[in-house]
């Protein structure tokens, strides 16, 4: 089951910068400090009044493709994320050159959880990011 979750509309470079606040500056890292939008519609709007427009592209920003925004205990560098029932899991390597973890962060509650078992290798990881599950 895909729970429905949350999404945030905001403006990027082609470079990778999220457009802040004062319409002015990129951002590296996305944050409150970006300009942020409800649905895709105002987004638009705001886009289109924009000078360069050819240099803005409208991105969508959900616990998916951003899982720092959304939850704050997450540190490290995110490979990769999936949904499993109403939890984003996460490959993340906590500090550069560290072995990697599994990071269970719940929709619901914001907690995140690092799994105790570490991997020395990406692939090493795979496996259990991949058939990882939900238990009741």
């Amino acid at each position: 089951m895909i729970f429905n979750i949350m999404s945030i509309y905001t403006l990027q470079s082609p470079a990778g910068g999220f457009l802040d606040e004062e319409l002015m500056h990129f951002n590296k890292v996305f944050d409150d400090w970006c300009i942020q939008f409800d649905n895709f519609e105002d987004a638009t709007l705001i886009a289109q009044s924009l000078e360069h427009r050819e240099s803005v592209n409208i991105v969508e920003i959900t616990p998916l493709s951003y899982p720092k925004y959304f939850f704050f205990n997450l540190q490290g560098d995110i490979h990769a994320t999936r949904q499993v029932g109403n939890k984003i899991i996460c490959i993340v390597e906590p500090v550069m050159g560290s072995n990697f973890r599994l990071a269970i962060c719940d929709i619901d509650t914001k907690h995140v959880r690092l799994t105790n078992t570490r991997y020395r290798n990406v692939l090493s990881v795979e496996g259990a990011f991949a058939h990882y599950e939900e238990r009741s």
